[in-house]
């Protein structure tokens, strides 16, 4: 699922059912009210009864009729009992709502008639009964039930007064209290709109804060930058992948970590900033080996002092994303220009080498008709290599043996190189084959091979070429190894950047085309740091063949 989709439809939830349906299937709160209010009338009822049974017919209630009233009393209990029993079912929710109501208005009404009328009382007892039903129901047959109460109440009086000589004054009573019910009820209508519209906005800030969580956590795992979230005691509470894959792995997930104990040096920029946010930091070059990581710290709220979240970011790969543009740009440039100097170029090349076949030449005209020649080839392999860094051609890998092509590649190397073959040596640790374009990895070893024989002693076994896996992962390792004085620690950086040479002939693109090469055959080429000599790794995929 998308993020926009899940912003735009999130998922079905039980809110977003009563939100649709605010008057359908009650929710566990519907029932808790319900089960509340009946325990309210098992109160009730069970006080009467009390009060009957203690103090007898010193009071008021069943002034008239004595005994029904207690019958009519220990009968609300009862029924205040059974109520409990129907309530656990949370089956017919509005059935048993109305029920227990209209139940109510009977019960009431009769213990009012025992007690007299209305001057007993006893009839503002069910004004709390249609406010609780009112707010139970979300205002749904609030009326109706002020309406059941008004008639009841008016029946007893007209009973009282026709069978027991009641006063026809107390109609005014009747109608008042009759008032007081329907402005109960009213009232509660209006408070349960306002309360269905507040759990529809309470219903809705939840779907909205589920929504808005989910898209933070989808946004924060597909981030490329690292982001960590500590709180005020530099305690780290939540991180993405492109965090550990920056920083390495919490040491224990299910404990807390403190950011001091996992990456120290980021716990200290933490603390500087939170003294002088404005300050400018260095990229956090120990935080992880050959990699420059860039902090960026946001405060969580108003004060810093609260939580930061920190944003790595990984300047190795910005700066590959700003030389690749750069390239991008360049090698248009070049290649307009290379395809300009090359007919001039080769102009040169042949009017030269028409000169140096004229047979009245003295020395000092020969000598600078090779000088020119020499640097006119030079010039014709910077512009091919230009051309070729341009064009970016496609691998096209083969299966082959690699035990078997390097024992080629080193023969040919040392004749034409004219060195002895006892200068490169091989050593292969495994029966394997690569998966290569032929043509590319010769162009990778050529390379790697001039740059060692040119940096090396000279000696036997000066070059050393070996073959090893790594893993059960199919994954082949081909390294090449010169006893030179190495490559200086301030220039390693800038080994595979174009243009890059520490030679006064040499064009600078012989490394770079080499990474070019392989990473178009799904493989790296590396620079390992040695205490002697420079190491150059090729890693590419392989099928192993076991002896």
């Amino acid at each position: 699922m998308s993020v926009l989709t899940w912003v735009l439809r999130p998922p079905a939830r039980h809110s977003d059912r009563r939100l649709e349906n605010p008057a359908g299937d009650p929710s566990d709160s519907h029932w808790r009210s319900l089960l509340l209010f009946n325990a309210y009338r098992f109160i009730v009822a069970s006080l009467l009864l009390a009060v009957t049974a203690v103090f007898g017919r010193q009071l008021s209630f069943g002034s008239m009729e004595f005994e029904p009233f207690v019958y009519t009393a220990a009968t609300y209990v009862v029924f205040s009992l059974i109520c409990f029993l129907v309530i656990a079912s949370r089956r017919w929710f509005h059935l048993q709502l109305s029920v227990q109501v209209s139940a109510d208005i009977v019960f009431i009404a009769i213990l009012t008639f025992a007690s007299g009328g209305i001057s007993s009382g006893l009839g503002l007892l069910l004004l709390s009964g249609l406010a609780a039903a009112g707010l139970i129901s979300r205002g749904r047959l609030t009326l109706f039930y002020a309406a059941l109460a008004s008639i009841a109440v008016l029946i007893e009086h007209t009973v009282q007064v026709l069978s027991h000589n009641g006063q026809t004054t107390q109609y005014v009573q009747a109608g008042l209290l009759s008032i007081g019910y329907f402005t109960t009820a009213w009232v509660a209508h209006t408070l349960a709109k306002y309360l269905v519209a507040t759990e529809q906005l309470v219903a809705q800030g939840e779907i909205d804060l589920a929504s808005m969580a989910e898209v933070s956590q989808l946004v924060i795992k597909d981030m490329q930058d690292g982001v960590l979230v500590v709180d005020e005691h530099g305690v780290i509470r939540q991180r993405n992948q492109r965090a550990e894959e920056m920083l390495g792995p919490l040491h224990d997930e299910k404990r807390e970590q403190s950011l001091a104990s996992y990456a120290p040096a980021l716990a200290q920029r933490l603390a500087e900033w939170r003294k002088n946010p404005i300050v400018g930091f260095n990229p956090l070059s120990t935080v992880v080996q050959n990699n420059k990581i860039s902090a960026r710290f946001v405060p969580v709220g108003r004060s810093r002092s609260v939580g930061a979240v920190i944003f790595l970011e990984d300047l190795t790969r910005v700066q590959a994303q700003a030389r690749q543009l750069k390239l991008a740009a360049l090698g248009r440039l070049t290649a307009n220009i290379a395809h300009e100097v090359r007919n001039p170029l080769s102009a040169i090349s042949h009017a030269t080498e028409l000169l140096q076949e004229e047979p009245a030449l003295n020395d000092t005209v020969s000598r600078l008709l090779t000088i020119i020649h020499a640097n006119a080839k030079r010039i014709d392999r910077m512009v091919n290599d230009v051309l070729k860094l341009n064009r970016g051609e496609l691998a096209h890998r083969e299966v082959f043996h690699v035990g078997d092509y390097l024992k080629t590649f080193a023969e040919q190397f040392c004749q034409i190189e004219k060195v002895p073959e006892s200068l490169i040596v091989l050593e292969l640790a495994a029966e394997t084959e690569v998966a290569f374009d032929r043509s590319h990895l010769n162009q990778v070893m050529w390379n790697l091979c001039r740059n060692a024989l040119r940096h090396s002693r000279g000696r036997n076994g000066s070059i050393r070429i070996a073959v090893d896996l790594i893993g059960n992962d199919g994954i082949v390792k081909l390294d090449v190894v010169d006893d030179g004085p190495g490559v200086p620690l301030e220039l390693r950086s800038q080994l595979f950047e174009p243009f890059f040479t520490t030679v006064s002939t040499g064009t600078g693109l012989g490394l770079y085309i080499a990474r070019e090469v392989c990473e178009a055959n799904d493989a790296k080429l590396e620079f390992i740091e040695t205490p002697k000599g420079a190491q150059f790794t090729v890693m590419c995929r392989g099928v192993v063949k076991h002896k």
